[in-house]
């Protein structure tokens, strides 16, 4: 059974930083893409970062450009969302996903999913 579970979302001010963390079992995603994707009340899902299975590429939402970073740990089947300089507008659910194709930013392409995280940034 494959399973994303996610971890590192909380209560931040703003300007301040967290980083997410999503733990992969049951399988590996050789090849694969990851990402990151968040929901906040009353909005659609919106992809945030993505990266490639080596880590050599990644997508960026433009409102998070310069503060977030995506990276993966290939050797722990791990991927992480550093986020710094959060801002109000961040406040969400933040979930990753898993795909089984090498590159795609969206998200009905994502075939497994975490429980997602609560990020909340406060003034």
């Amino acid at each position: 059974q494959v399973q994303l579970v996610e971890s590192g979302g909380g209560l931040v001010q703003a300007g301040g930083s967290l980083r997410l963390s999503c733990a992969a079992s049951g399988r590996t995603f050789s090849g694969s893409a990851m990402g990151w994707f968040r929901q906040a009340p009353g909005k659609e899902r919106e992809t945030v970062a993505v990266i490639n299975w080596s880590g050599t590429y990644a997508y960026y939402v433009d409102s998070v450009k310069g503060r977030f970073t995506i990276s993966r740990d290939n050797a722990k089947n791990t991927v992480y969302l550093q986020m710094t300089i959060l801002k109000l507008e961040d406040t969400a659910i933040y979930y990753c996903a898993a795909t089984t194709r090498a590159w795609t930013l969206s998200p009905s392409a994502y075939d497994y999913w975490g429980q997602g995280t609560q990020v909340t940034v406060s003034s």
